[in-house]
């Protein structure tokens, strides 16, 4: 197996028993970068000079000391919304051209301290605002979408030109573009991991996360990155990462079924895989409960009457500025938010409030809901809407951010880890959430899961 291919937690093992240095593994991975980012675009600045170097430093450092700990001398990538001093931070956009970071965000801070080294920085959705992240391909089929806004780093990990990533996620993110190319996406809990030094779509709604080949993998990274920020006003002192992920069974576990709105309007390819999923949850010992979803004829609106109009507001001196510098998709949302009055905006945060509770008190009967990530594959490049069974049309936007929404408007922590393939060889993901600062406990489960079903951290075929 070459270096590229080894899942983080594979690779730090390695680099621990002194079989794989870092300076082998990081050639590895940007031989890797070089020979397949060409067709995928998943990344938008490559600092390999500089990733060089860092991992000639961790080399020297384990062989004085050993590893700091897992993450130590690990190639990873950054979606270019985060910050890392002396790089730009464009957020794929023309309105960024020329800026550069004069200090690391927060995360990359603390994944320098943790001995990590940084590839560069990956393709976003202009300023996150949407769910494809056109400039990438889809690591599976590149006639396919990425998913977004955590495109580049969705693809960058699936093709083994990343060992791992972060992305955002405000309204899907990370947990999309993760799905629609077969890896693990995390969306911690809100408030657990800080954003300081990271463009903002929307402050209330926004998360950062790692995007991995493995459940572990992903449990490594939120212990390296989470932790109480001053500097971010939504940063909470929630409990540290703990080590309950790395429980062996499912056993006394309740796993909520929803009976509405995560299997309205999904395919049935999508349906019939996570369905199966959650038949394998009961089979390693876990009780299935069927749950209704509260409040869920409102999802849409709360996500959308919050998002468009604080996304407005970051953006209301750029937009006057510099209209012409926006993609044309990203302008109209923008343009959008000032029409929308401040009574939209309290209603909205007074609902938020409603479905917090409501979900709160699902979670009292509950442990873990299960339930499909996206309603749908990727869909092809350029595709606008989507039509359901039902008659009904929908955005392909729309058609993403739907089932992943409640996460990020309650704050709850959301997991997605794939579960199948479906007939075009396309991913299909199931997404595991949990009562907020229980992030420990979604990771138990989708880890548990992953290691009793075949082929876990497979990379894509782009990989071959």
């Amino acid at each position: 197996m070459r270096p590229f291919e080894l899942s983080l937690t594979e690779a730090s093992r390695a680099v621990r028993a002194r079989e794989l240095s870092p300076v082998e593994l990081t050639a590895s991975v940007l031989a890797q970068l070089d020979a397949v980012d060409g067709e995928l675009g998943a990344y938008v600045t490559v600092a390999a000079d500089g990733a060089r170097a860092a991992a000639a430093r961790a080399e020297r450092e384990i062989a004085a000391g050993g590893p700091r700990g897992p993450l130590h001398g690990i190639p990873m990538a950054l979606k270019d919304l985060i910050d890392a001093a002396g790089l730009p931070t464009t957020a794929s956009s023309r309105v960024r051209a020329g800026h550069v970071a004069e200090r690391d965000s927060r995360v990359a801070e603390r994944l320098g301290a943790a001995g990590a080294v940084l590839l560069g920085k990956t393709h976003t959705h202009e300023f996150a605002y949407g769910l494809t992240t056109p400039q990438t391909a889809n690591a599976w089929n590149r006639d396919r979408v990425a998913g977004g806004s955590s495109g580049g780093s969705a693809v960058a990990v699936a093709a083994g030109a990343a060992t791992f990533a972060l992305g955002t996620d405000t309204g899907g993110s990370i947990r999309v573009p993760a799905a629609l190319n077969g890896v693990v996406g995390l969306k911690p809990t809100y408030g657990l991991v800080p954003r300081t030094g990271v463009t903002s779509l929307s402050w209330s709604l926004d998360h950062v996360g790692p995007l991995t080949r493995t459940v572990q993998d992903a449990a490594l990274v939120l212990a390296a990155i989470a932790g109480h920020d001053p500097r971010d006003p939504a940063s909470v002192a929630g409990p540290a990462p703990d080590r309950s992920w790395q429980g062996d069974d499912l056993r006394g576990l309740r796993i909520g079924v929803p009976r509405n709105h995560y299997f309205d309007r999904v395919t049935p390819e999508v349906e019939e895989a996570v369905r199966g999923a959650i038949a394998r949850l009961a089979e390693l010992g876990a009780e299935l409960v069927d749950v209704e979803i509260p409040m869920a004829r409102h999802i849409q609106a709360v996500q959308w009457g919050l998002m468009v109009p604080e996304a407005t507001a970051y953006h209301e001196q750029s937009l006057r500025a510099a209209p012409d510098l926006y993609a044309a998709d990203v302008r109209v949302l923008l343009e959008a938010g000032e029409l929308t009055s401040a009574g939209d905006y309290l209603r909205a945060q007074r609902a938020r409030t409603l479905m917090r509770d409501a979900w709160a008190r699902m979670f009292d009967t509950i442990d873990v809901l299960a339930a499909p990530t996206a309603p749908m594959t990727a869909v092809a490049a350029g595709q606008e809407t989507v039509e359901w069974a039902d008659g009904t049309t929908e955005a392909v936007s729309d058609s993403y951010v739907r089932l992943c929404a409640p996460a990020n408007i309650t704050g709850v922590p959301a997991l997605t880890l794939p579960v199948a393939h479906g007939e075009a060889g396309l991913p299909i993901g199931m997404q595991l959430m949990a009562a907020p600062f229980r992030d420990a406990t979604v990771l138990r489960v989708g880890r548990v899961y992953e290691e009793s079903t075949p082929g876990a951290g497979r990379l894509a075929p782009v990989a071959a």
